[in-house]
């Protein structure tokens, strides 16, 4: 089974700086990568300590334009479509915490790892027709901070986690987690283009 998954962390590995942008893209947009590009930067870093202002800036733009795009769809399903997502009583505790301090609530998920909702919780303020460039500026700078303290806890701990990453127990690690990836993504993919296609009809029936 490993030599099904290591390749693809190999991919993000080997291709340096761009790894983080383009893995921070799908994490932040409709995949379901939790701690992916957090697992990324921690080996990028622990590697090379000198490149840790271009990993954190590259996974802040990624994530910022996974932001975006989520922002795209959030903001034209609207209210009822997100609630549809979330479940009426879930979006109403985020709509009540979300509408009033909105920019707080965006640069909280940007910083707080799983199982904070980051995703509703952009969808949310995104329906709510929060600031576009808040959020996305919100969004960066949340991402920034986080990534900058993860990279110096890699510079600090590197020979562990490098030590740890050329273990068996971390390769199994691995496995698991794409698997989680896997199933995880196509159950959110499915589940946003659903809701995308109801508000659709809902709208010609309009």
């Amino acid at each position: 089974m490993s030599h099904l998954f290591q390749p693809v962390l190999l991919f993000f590995l080997h291709i340096g700086y761009f790894g983080p942008l383009l893995l921070g893209v799908v994490d932040s947009s409709f995949l379901f990568l939790p701690f992916g590009n957090d697992i990324l930067v921690v080996l990028l870093i622990a590697n090379h300590h000198q490149g840790l202002p271009w990993f954190v800036l590259m996974a802040a733009a990624g994530s910022t334009i996974g932001v975006f795009l989520l922002d795209l769809v959030a903001r034209k399903l609207g209210e009822p479509g997100i609630e549809k997502m979330a479940g009426k009583k879930r979006f109403e505790t985020l709509k009540k915490k979300v509408g009033s301090r909105a920019g707080v609530a965006v640069v909280l998920a940007s910083l707080i790892p799983p199982p904070f909702p980051f995703t509703l919780v952009l969808a949310t303020a995104s329906a709510l027709k929060y600031s576009r460039v808040r959020l996305l500026l919100f969004n960066a700078l949340g991402r920034t901070v986080r990534f900058t303290i993860i990279g110096l806890l890699a510079i600090e701990f590197g020979h562990q986690v490098i030590s740890v990453a050329k273990s068996d127990a971390f390769r199994y690690t691995i496995i698991g987690f794409f698997l989680l990836c896997l199933v995880g993504s196509v159950f959110s993919i499915w589940n946003w283009v659903r809701h995308t296609r109801s508000g659709r009809q809902a709208n010609a029936h309009a």
